[in-house]
């Protein structure tokens, strides 16, 4: 007979965010995969495997953690550190489009350790988590902000709903080549509970413990490969557990020509030109998406004229 926990084949293409429910206590979850989009996120980067792996843990994190609150605007997951990796940034909106970056040095490139290093501590050093969410209008601004904590990144995930949203949460995160994955549990706090307020504590508590013990069982290759049915089944079959619609998930930068263009004009117009002066053209590459925008004399001219619409050429790419 097949060993139920041997994975053989990869479910491709299942870029989506499911959550689920547990019927008989206040404990909810989040499922995430992203396939498609995480090899479209990826393909113009050539990230060290360790450094590539743990960006699509946090970007798998960032849709786990957008998924826990209502929002309309961008969650951003941000490490940074004194260690060979400066900068690690996932982002994510309230309707699921992801992008990301590392940025490294260059002995992240040369060193082997970085084919196969696992812990956050070695690639970033000492350093901090940021969660950051800014509202579409960018009328409010939350940010959590804790130092890393342990040897992956759920560790300092976990400490950051500790400290920050004061909320019993687990994350299981894996990321490799081909995709990320990712499991949140959440126990409901007092208010959130609904029908499950009669539940005594002891009860509750002693269901928060059991799941997550039945969720340390998955191994990374299930979480990778298996579809949210047979995960769930394979951990909660003797729990009844409601599972909602899956939301899809897709990559998409944010970068456009109003945007370079904005950023150019703070840049000012002397720093502008004297750019221009030096270089013959003003190149700007979005550092998400890894597309050029190039900028002529004329383009800045019309940049710097208030009597044009710069943001109506289409030439620009």
């Amino acid at each position: 007979m097949q060993d139920p926990k041997a994975v053989v084949l990869k479910v491709h293409n299942r870029d989506s965010l499911r959550r689920f429910m547990f019927e008989q206590y206040p404990i909810r979850g989040h499922l995430v995969h992203l396939d498609a989009a995480w090899v479209a996120l990826i393909q113009h980067r050539n990230y060290p495997p360790a450094i590539r792996n743990l960006l699509g843990e946090a970007v798998a994190a960032s849709l786990l953690l957008g998924a826990t609150i209502k929002f309309e605007g961008a969650l951003s997951l941000e490490l940074r550190g004194d260690g060979p990796v400066h900068l690690l940034l996932a982002q994510c909106t309230n309707n699921l489009a992801v992008r990301g970056l590392a940025r490294h040095s260059e002995q992240a490139l040369q060193d082997e350790r970085f084919l196969v290093e696992t812990d956050i501590g070695a690639l970033l050093g000492s350093g901090r988590l940021t969660v950051t969410l800014d509202t579409e209008d960018q009328a409010q601004r939350y940010q959590g902000i804790v130092s890393l904590t342990g040897k992956r990144l759920a560790d300092s995930l976990q400490v950051y709903f500790e400290n920050s949203e004061q909320i019993p949460t687990r994350i299981w995160l894996h990321a490799d080549a081909e995709g990320a994955s990712g499991l949140l549990l959440q126990s409901l706090p007092e208010g959130l509970s609904g029908p499950f307020a009669a539940n005594s504590e002891p009860y509750i508590e002693d269901a928060w413990r059991r799941v997550q013990l039945l969720a340390d069982t998955l191994t990374p290759a299930e979480l990778a490969t298996l579809p949210d049915t047979e995960i769930l089944h394979l951990l909660f079959n003797e729990d009844d557990v409601r599972v909602y619609d899956y939301s899809p998930v897709f990559f998409k930068c944010r970068c456009s020509v109003q945007r370079v263009t904005g950023m150019l004009q703070g840049l000012g117009e002397v720093e502008t030109r004297s750019i221009l002066a030096e270089r013959g053209t003003v190149e700007i590459c979005c550092d998400f998406c890894n597309r050029t925008y190039v900028l002529d004399s004329v383009d800045v001219e019309k940049l710097f004229n208030p009597a044009t619409s710069f943001a109506k050429r289409q030439s620009v790419h």
